[in-house]
């Protein structure tokens, strides 16, 4: 059974992640327990603080994947990057700096800054999105302004960008109203998969395996197996479709 995560921090010491290559190999370990059986490495760049250019990824990816094969652990693994969002984006895409979650070029990794939707965003989606490239964005229900506003991330699929929820987000290890939050996108179709976004051991690892058993018993085996599907899809650069609607308004209780 293929069970792809699009979104990990486990390559060694190259940003807020595993700090060095025995902590990849037990986060590597824990994938492996967990299910996963490939993933897309997804270092950041362009976020201010780290740049993790195309070539350095392919490379410590590689290196990655031997000592992965060394250490007998079966797990496969890609270049990619989770690419804030930025000004600097174009000129990245220009200069072949940008890596995606396929081959082709298809999807893109996209992270908004954690407090805020900054005024420009819809106009770089639209532009990737006009250049062929699906913008995916990640942990929206980890951004402080969509969780206050979650109506925020529907102009964003209006245009055609897709969304991943942090699997760990979606069985409460963030918090409450993270967690309720996920479930209110994911029962209005607007996910289309989850990823580990794993960091480190302890709180952040894996947690795919729980948040698709608990996907498959709030919204039925055939939508579990689509969320897998479209993991599958967004590496092999093949159409990813949400059939997404309005979130539903949040019942209010009055008190006279």
């Amino acid at each position: 059974m293929v069970l792809v995560d699009i979104h990990s921090h486990i390559l060694p010491g190259i940003d807020d992640g595993s700090p060095d290559l025995e902590t990849s190999l037990k986060l590597a370990k824990a994938a492996v327990d967990d299910g996963i059986t490939h993933a897309l490495m997804t270092p950041h760049h362009l976020n201010g603080k780290y740049t993790n250019h195309k070539q350095d990824v392919i490379k410590e990816t590689k290196e990655f994947q031997q000592a992965l094969d060394d250490n007998d652990i079966e797990l496969t693994v890609f270049p990619s990057q989770e690419v804030r969002l930025s000004a600097d984006i174009p000129e990245a895409l220009e200069n072949d700096d940008i890596l995606f979650c396929d081959e082709e070029g298809t999807y893109m990794l996209l992270e908004f800054p954690s407090e805020d939707v900054p005024m420009y965003a819809k106009d770089m989606t639209f532009r990737l999105l006009g250049e062929g490239i699906t913008p995916i964005i990640v942990h929206p229900e980890r951004n402080n302004k969509i969780l206050h506003d979650p109506q925020v991330l529907q102009q964003f699929l209006e245009q055609g960008c897709l969304t991943q929820v942090t699997a760990s987000s979606y069985v409460g290890v963030f918090g409450k109203e993270i967690e309720q939050l996920s479930e209110r996108l994911i029962d209005a179709g607007q996910v289309a998969t989850f990823a580990s976004d794993a960091h480190s051991l302890a709180k952040r690892e894996s947690r795919m395996t729980d948040a698709y058993n608990k996907l498959a018993k709030q919204s039925g085996k055939q939508v579990s197996e689509q969320f897998k599907q479209n993991a599958r899809n967004v590496i092999n650069g093949d159409k990813v479709q949400l059939n997404w609607q309005p979130l539903k308004k949040k019942k209010r209780f009055w008190l006279f």
